[in-house]
């Protein structure tokens, strides 16, 4: 697997870089050679935070973990992949991927027990959805108490989301095709 590392508001040590590339390395057996691993670090108060996302046949995963400790963050980071790679490999292998980044033989099943405590879609609502632009959505979501709010861009006429970031601050999500 090939990685990108990079660093925001902070210089990546060869020991930092070295240690990232042994450490994400456990998940070569799950990924073909031509599979990209894209990890940012930054730090933030006194939070080290290592961001890791791994696009492969149209799905991603991805990894954001945070400590006071960077090399701990990336231990971290790396068991929420593998766990996402165990957890999602039967929803990734119906899916039909052409099986050219991903190495399915090598993900282990989850036992019976894991995979009924899976969650599953339990109520699906319906609404109108109307016109607006970023701030009334951002407003509304506000107003429902929600995390996220999907609405009509009044500006491009495009499905888009609003939602809240950990950070406090608000992200935009738009259609890409």
């Amino acid at each position: 697997m090939k990685m990108i590392i990079s660093g925001k508001n902070m210089e990546v040590t060869d020991a930092l870089r070295d240690t990232t590339e042994k450490k994400l390395g456990k998940l070569d057996k799950y990924f073909f050679k031509d599979a990209e691993a894209y990890v940012t670090f930054s730090v933030e108060k006194d939070r080290q935070i290592i961001e890791v996302t791994i696009p492969f046949a149209g799905a991603i995963i991805r990894a954001e973990e945070f400590t006071d400790d960077m090399y701990t963050s990336i231990d971290k980071a790396v068991d929420v992949l593998e766990r996402q790679v165990k957890k999602h490999k039967t929803k990734l292998q119906r899916r039909k991927h052409n099986g050219k980044t991903i190495r399915f033989e090598n993900i282990p099943s989850l036992d019976t027990q894991e995979r009924d405590n899976e969650p599953k879609i339990v109520k699906t609502k319906r609404f109108a959805i109307k016109p607006m632009d970023e701030e009334e959505a951002v407003l509304q979501m506000d107003l429902l108490g929600h995390n996220f709010f999907v609405f009509r861009n009044a500006d491009s006429d495009e499905v888009n989301v609003v939602y809240k970031r950990k950070d406090g601050n608000y992200g935009l999500i738009e259609p890409e095709y």
